[in-house]
């Protein structure tokens, strides 16, 4: 009987999250950026089973759609992130401490550390290109909130650790499972210019280059040794497998760009170069001093993932601070000229967030190359049509076409000023709603009142805490990240890794939910705590019944 129960609740979960996907919507009496043509001053555009189903001047809302009255509203395709990190797992990362034998919390790491699956790939963690980002993708909704709410639909993420990075996914910013977010993958192989650490090889920038050429050139002679003893076995020597330099055989083949993060000159030189002598298709990510090979980027076809995390102040200026070096004021200068003098060379170019922590830079760093001379509707492109044409994807995305997924965002204001609000989202034909703070007499449309604005407590941090289950208490680490009320990261135990799901912070704590194995099953569990000070303590509900948690935050 309570398998039936089981499955038939399954069923009804799984019908409510089509049917979201599934509602018929129809914004009216909107402006409509379609991107890919003129703006419709005032028209419908319908969106259906997740597609864009009907854009227009004289389209007239269905029947059985939703209407939403747009008037005041400009309607957008969804932003696009052209390089990120959103959706990966926190790695863990091992704690300080000299001498002896450690205690509870390195017994953990080790035991983390042996339950990670190993590689059988010939090269050091850092020089394997085989790995793929979508493996550390993690499906859950809220992790996502604060970009949807700046109006981000889709992101190109990947990891930012090792020589290769790995090969990106071009994910959507809502789904219950990974496959359900993923638009494209893998996209592309990503290399920084790094060394891996430890003291292992490659320990210097030129050992870098070198390793990435050699891999380069032992990856096409291998593909040559496979292809012949393919075609004939007999008498040849079987080539041993590779699967770091098997990985390779789509860049050398010009299947696979490789996305190569290099900001200055001499880097984005050495990019060029080794493209030019592998024949490989490049793309710069970064670029801050692209606008000076302009000419021969546009010789190479290389275009750019322009960052919008542009170069700032660190420290404080005051009367006693050493006066800046005239490089590092002239590049804060120049940063901003970027994307115009690409597009007057005719180097496509699309904008990402550089790994900056707020998303309100993108916007601000926006409208100040807007400023710089750059046109505010290629500023637009180069955040939606743009991206997806640099990706790969702009047959699905990157504009309000009839047929495309249906990736839109409802902007009031300038979308580059202080007054912008994002109403509504809608990623995948699924909408997600921002409502409006009120605002205090005379403020700008969008700036909210303190007075008015729900206060959150303030929970942030990494805890060490004990789980005391009767009998067999459980030592863990509770790493919590936090945007406003919006709850990300992950708790570890002996047990394993718990990845924060529907995280929420209110005035009195915070919530979240997540699953772990246990026992061959998958185990949900449902955690609350509170923050006094450094001490946190809560209670975790599992069907097992209601454990407490008490710890500390580490320094």
């Amino acid at each position: 009987m309570k398998l039936k129960l089981f499955l038939l609740f399954a069923v009804v979960c799984c019908l409510a999250a089509a049917d979201a996907r599934a509602q018929t919507y129809a914004i009216t009496n909107a402006r409509s950026v379609t991107v890919s043509g003129p703006a419709i001053e005032k028209g419908t555009v319908v969106l259906r089973n997740g597609l864009i189903d009907a854009v227009g001047a004289n389209v007239t809302a269905p029947a059985d759609a939703i209407v939403i009255d747009g008037t005041g509203f400009t309607v957008y395709p969804g932003f696009i992130d052209a390089l990120t990190a959103l959706g990966l797992q926190t790695p863990q990362r091992p704690t300080g401490g000299g001498g002896g034998g450690g205690g509870p919390q390195a017994q953990q790491q080790q035991q983390q550390q042996a339950t990670q699956p190993t590689s059988n790939s010939n090269y050091p963690a850092g020089l394997r290109p085989e790995e793929l980002v979508i493996d550390d993708v993690r499906a859950g909704e809220a992790q996502f909130e604060a970009a949807r709410n700046a109006g981000f639909t889709t992101v190109l993420t990947v990891g930012r650790t090792g020589i290769f990075n790995g090969q990106s996914a071009v994910i959507n910013l809502a789904g219950d499972s990974v496959s359900e977010m993923t638009v494209r993958s893998p996209f592309a192989e990503h290399v920084s210019f790094t060394t891996i650490g430890g003291g292992r090889y490659p320990v210097s920038l030129l050992g870098t280059f070198s390793a990435l050429r050699q891999m380069l050139l032992d990856a096409t002679r291998l593909q040559k040794l496979q292809k012949s003893y393919d075609a004939n076995p007999r008498g040849m020597k079987r080539p041993e497998p590779d699967r770091s330099l098997e990985a390779l055989f789509p860049i050398i083949n010009r299947q696979m760009p490789v996305v190569f993060n290099a900001n200055s000159q001499n880097e984005i030189t050495r990019a060029l170069d080794l493209a030019k002598e592998f024949n490989i298709r490049a793309i710069i990510a970064g670029g801050n001093e692209s606008w000076k090979v302009a000419e021969r980027l546009k010789a190479q076809d290389v275009p750019v993932l322009l960052s919008l995390n542009f170069p700032k102040r660190t420290a404080t200026a005051s009367a006693e601070a050493d006066p800046e070096p005239i490089e590092v004021l002239r590049m804060r200068a120049e940063v901003p000229k970027n994307a115009q003098r690409l597009q007057q060379a005719g180097v496509r170019f699309a904008f990402q967030s550089g790994g900056a922590t707020s998303l309100t830079d993108f916007y601000t760093n926006a409208q100040k190359a807007v400023d710089a001379g750059l046109s505010n509707d290629a500023a637009i492109r180069a955040m939606t049509l743009g991206s997806a044409e640099v990706l790969g994807i702009d047959d699905r995305l990157g504009s309000i076409e009839k047929g495309k997924i249906a990736n839109v965002v409802m902007v009031r204001g300038n979308v580059f000023g202080r007054d912008r609000f994002v109403s509504r989202t809608f990623v995948d034909g699924k909408m997600f709603e921002q409502r409006e703070q009120p605002r205090r007499e005379g403020s700008r449309p969008g700036q909210t009142t303190p007075a008015t604005t729900p206060a959150v407590a303030t929970v942030a941090g990494n805890y060490s805490i004990n789980i005391d289950i009767p009998g067999q208490p459980l030592t863990g680490t509770l790493a919590l990240i936090q945007q406003g009320p919006v709850l990300t990261g992950t708790l570890s135990s002996q047990i394993g890794v718990v990845q924060i799901k529907d995280g929420k912070v209110t005035a009195e704590g915070f919530t979240f939910s997540g699953s772990i194995e246990f026992g061959g099953t998958q185990m949900e569990i449902v955690v609350r705590g509170t923050v006094n000070g450094n001490q946190i303590s809560g209670t975790i509900d599992s069907p097992q019944g209601q454990v407490p948690y008490s710890g500390t935050r580490n320094p």
